[in-house]
């Protein structure tokens, strides 16, 4: 039997065409004209005042944590049920990280046990959208309103996900995207940092070019660039923005194949779980999900990783997701325990996630389907 991915990128069809239009312009470097579309694109479609495309989902975090003036001893409150890049980017700037419990329902932030949490050392929070499903916001950022502090929506799930009919990304002060071969959206390595309070704007421009007011020269605004404040190099390649641009203009049929894959699953493999004592992803009738992932809550450690032997045994990648972050060495060595967050130790041991990728036709999502049902 051929074999079936976990993920394989997704080919729009102007990828090649439009990174041959970025070659011939002359213009490959950051912020040519297919950076300069996408941007327009993100703006329009998720309703953010400022979109800058940056070279990962990380870097994107890296200049929200620059942008905060992160210092050695500020405290960061973040999910341990996340990936490692939505804390580094602050540990780096000396932060220690105060890892939240996820709930157990959606896997997101549990805001109910946020405000025992701060001091007067917080200087941030960081919701993650997991599976492309919303954080509870209207908490949250009650919350974080009470004690001024900002909120960084980490989207990396979530792009075009709603929470009461607005969109993801759109409700922290910064949100950062990524474009990485994995999301629903890719140009291989990629992200993008989401600006709504327009305070950061021009600080966050200069941050993005090594630390220059070159962007301000470009508009005519400065005779000459130089040197103004702390900043890396954060601009993608254009030929990358154009092969993102592909894939965004087709956004609505990207989302909606996305959409079918789930919802087969969903249908499929529904009495099967009941039976089973499996659990599906549960979305709030409150929030519209971006279709990231599909995953299956198994009954224990022993029964994920027998039904991920099973799959592969019949040629089909099934994989888990995040290890806490507070039980790895580096969790660890930052104060972190077994306990701490009891939910996402749980969590962590018993999520196994199915194959989900744009070119997953419905023969070989059957194939899934009835290796799952032949498991005992």
């Amino acid at each position: 039997m051929p074999p079936i991915p976990f993920n394989q990128p997704f080919v729009a069809g102007k990828e090649i065409e439009y990174i041959q239009q970025s070659i011939e312009s002359r213009h490959t470097c950051g912020d040519g004209s297919f950076t300069k579309k996408c941007h327009a694109l993100l703006e329009q479609a998720v309703g953010v005042p400022k979109a800058l495309l940056t070279t990962s989902c990380t870097h994107a975090l890296e200049m929200a944590a620059l942008l905060l003036d992160i210092q050695p001893g500020d405290e960061v409150i973040v999910p341990s049920f996340t990936f490692v890049t939505t804390i580094n980017a602050f540990v780096l700037r000396g932060a220690k990280p105060v890892f939240i419990d996820i709930r157990p329902d959606t896997l997101n932030l549990d805001e109910s046990k946020l405000e025992q949490l701060i001091t007067p050392k917080t200087k941030t929070i960081i919701p993650v959208h997991y599976a492309g499903i919303s954080c509870e916001m209207e908490e949250i950022l009650e919350i974080a309103g009470r004690y001024g502090i900002t909120v960084i929506e980490d989207n990396a799930h979530g792009l075009f996900g709603k929470y009461k009919g607005k969109n993801l990304g759109t409700f922290g002060s910064l949100a950062t995207q990524s474009f990485h071969e994995t999301k629903n959206f890719s140009c291989g390595e990629g992200g993008a940092l989401l600006i709504n309070d327009t305070r950061y704007l021009e600080r966050a421009e200069i941050i993005r070019e090594k630390g220059t007011n070159r962007s301000r020269f470009f508009r005519g605004q400065v005779d000459k660039y130089t040197w103004v404040d702390l900043g890396s190099s954060y601009l993608p390649a254009d030929m990358l923005a154009a092969y993102l641009y592909a894939q965004l203009e087709v956004r609505e049929a990207i989302q909606a194949k996305r959409q079918q894959i789930w919802e087969y699953y969903y249908e499929q493999l529904q009495d099967w779980a009941q039976q089973h004592n499996i659990r599906f992803p549960i979305v709030p009738k409150h929030c519209e999900q971006a279709y990231h992932m599909f995953y299956l809550l198994m009954p224990s450690l022993e029964k994920r990783q027998a039904l991920i032997a099973h799959l592969k045994a019949q040629n089909i990648s099934s994989v888990f997701h995040y290890l806490p972050l507070h039980l790895s060495d580096m969790g660890r060595k930052l104060g972190g325990k077994e306990g701490d967050c009891a939910i996402t130790e749980d969590i962590s041991d018993r999520l196994l996630r199915l194959p989900f990728y744009n070119g997953l036709t419905l023969e070989d999502q059957a194939r899934v389907v009835a290796s799952i049902h032949d498991f005992h």
